[in-house]
């Protein structure tokens, strides 16, 4: 197996096409068919179904894919390293955010890789969290804003801030609760709409249920999509439960209502990155600059309902 053949294999990919990929990495067709013949059968599986619209990805591909972008992109960290050795950070740095955690990190981000890494290229990606795992294990991402649900231990892991969740309902819902604060079993059994498992909050939430020995929640409907989730929300469908941030607008403005839950129902929200791969030097550098960032929009209340972690002595 040789970096041109999986170079290749992401041509066809995102072309669609083994006329184009060529044309595209400068190669005759029949090369490449015969590069891509000879990698199938190394593999002992084909990559590609082909028919008359062209080519698109096996199930054996796409898993192929995913591991040869993530060499790929190791092989270019490599040498943007070397590169940098005695300079400044260098190059592309791909980080995972979850839905819910963007509207509160990714223009922040940024703005500050932007003033304080002007050399460093950040390619954010918004995924559910059950999507990110995945990709930052098969190094597709460089680092990834995970939550500690217990089940991350496989990753490095920098706690940045601690949320609290509410039980956010619609402000004119007949059973909203009118008092502060109400008891998780209440809330538990409101009926709610919450991210499928095992995506955002949804482990965090059975497993306080599980502690309390509460029943499960009474989910009436399973959105994983914070714009559908608030759209639901909006329509009157049901309750939810989730930090403040991502539906702070409707908050602010009214059409929302939020109270505490008791015993308080909190989310970390940790900086995560393979404890195989080396990260970059770009890939470092933004990880040191994202916890204080961090720490500095709970401080001022720009990430509404986050409490900073202390950093580290």
């Amino acid at each position: 197996m040789e970096l041109r053949q999986l170079r290749y294999v992401i041509a066809i990919a995102k072309s669609g096409s083994l006329s184009k990929a060529a044309g595209q990495v400068f190669v005759a067709q029949s090369a490449l068919s015969h590069q891509l013949a000879q990698l199938e059968e190394e593999l002992g599986a084909p990559l590609f179904h082909r028919s008359r619209r062209g080519v698109e990805p096996t199930e054996a591909g796409r898993i192929f894919l995913a591991h040869a972008t993530a060499i790929l992109r190791q092989v270019e960290d490599a040498r943007l390293a070397v590169q940098a050795a005695h300079g400044e950070p260098t190059g592309k740095v791909v980080f995972g955010i979850p839905h819910s955690v963007s509207a509160a990190l990714a223009l922040p981000l940024l703005q500050a890789v932007r003033e304080r890494l002007p050399k460093v290229e950040l390619e954010l990606t918004e995924e559910l969290t059950g999507n990110l795992v995945p990709q930052l294990r098969s190094g597709q991402l460089h680092l990834a804003v995970l939550f500690d649900d217990g089940l991350i231990g496989e990753f490095t892991q920098q706690p940045l801030l601690d949320e609290r969740l509410l039980l956010i309902s619609p402000a004119q819902a007949p059973d909203r609760p009118r008092q502060p604060a109400i008891t998780l079993r209440t809330a538990l059994a409101l009926p709610l709409i919450l991210p499928a498992a095992p995506h955002g909050v949804r482990p965090i939430i059975e497993q306080a249920a599980r502690a309390q020995g509460l029943p499960r929640p009474n989910v009436v409907a399973d959105i994983s999509s914070i714009s559908i989730l608030r759209t639901s929300l909006l329509a009157g469908l049901g309750h939810t439960l989730l930090p403040p941030m991502p539906l702070r607008h409707e908050l602010d403005a009214g059409l929302l209502a939020g109270v505490e839950v008791t015993p308080a129902l909190t989310r970390r929200v940790v900086l995560c990155a393979s404890r195989h791969l080396p990260l970059s030097a770009a890939a470092d550098a933004v990880a040191a600059l994202t916890a204080p960032l961090c720490r500095e929009l709970a401080r001022t209340g720009r990430w509404q309902g986050a409490a900073p972690v202390a950093a580290p002595d």
